[in-house]
């Protein structure tokens, strides 16, 4: 991103490399896994909204509605609203995968619900995160080029929330497909032998957002290595 403008062509882009490969994996990883595991159907014959629907009312979240969204692999709970949106192979399928997907986005809403801790953290840094990501190149660049440490140092601070926020993702995810295997075995959703395949697309899901941290981390560091070099 940085040689777009003039300056990438040095050593420090190497560092993004095994970022980026990773990255590159990651996404082929969950899309041929989630391919993989919708033509798997589950046995209980239950769909994504079936199983959302059944995971929220369990838990008390009755008052959550649950809504078609357009797109692939764009499922995610809207904390602000209060919504759990599902892609329509999601919400309508009945495959493995789907339902692996829908009690995982039930596990952000259980997660809302009491207040796990990380999701607070990342919800309260999302809008500094959001800022951050977009203004930080561009006062870093601006600074690298008139010469202004100070810019350079807000451009690093703001960029520094961005993988801040990538890092605290982590937990959060990890968490809720821990939490939508054990709802999906204990509610009796699906047989014991659909539960390996299931992990195995949130497992890959979880690929990706490692990946972003990873990335994240790298460029931070780029950026420090520059903002040395300019000192």
């Amino acid at each position: 991103m940085f040689g777009n403008y003039g300056y990438g062509f040095d050593s420090t882009f190497i560092l993004l490399i095994p970022a980026m490969l990773f990255a590159f994996y990651a996404q082929n990883k969950v899309s041929s896994t989630f391919k993989k595991y919708m033509n798997i159907r589950n046995r209980n014959g239950f769909t994504g909204y079936e199983v959302a629907r059944k995971i929220l009312d369990s838990n008390g979240l009755y008052d959550i509605p649950i809504e078609m969204i357009n797109g692939k692999l764009t499922d995610h709970y809207d904390p602000r609203h209060k919504v759990l949106r599902l892609s329509h192979e999601v919400y309508s399928g009945n495959s493995v995968a789907s339902l692996g997907v829908a009690a995982h986005e039930c596990g952000h809403a259980i997660q809302h619900q009491n207040e796990y801790l990380p999701l607070v953290l990342r919800n309260t840094i999302a809008p500094v995160a959001s800022f951050g990501s977009q203004a930080a190149w561009i006062l870093f660049i601006i600074g690298f080029a008139v010469n202004a440490m100070g810019l350079i140092n807000i451009g690093i601070l703001l960029f520094t929330a961005a993988v801040l926020f990538q890092i605290i993702t982590l937990p959060v995810e990890f968490n809720a497909s821990s939490r939508a295997i054990g709802m999906l075995e204990s509610y009796g959703i699906v047989p014991m032998d659909e539960i390996g395949p299931a992990k195995k697309v949130l497992n890959a899901a979880a690929l990706t957002y490692v990946a972003a941290a990873l990335t994240a981390i790298m460029q931070l560091v780029r950026l420090l290595i520059l903002r040395q070099r300019r000192d």
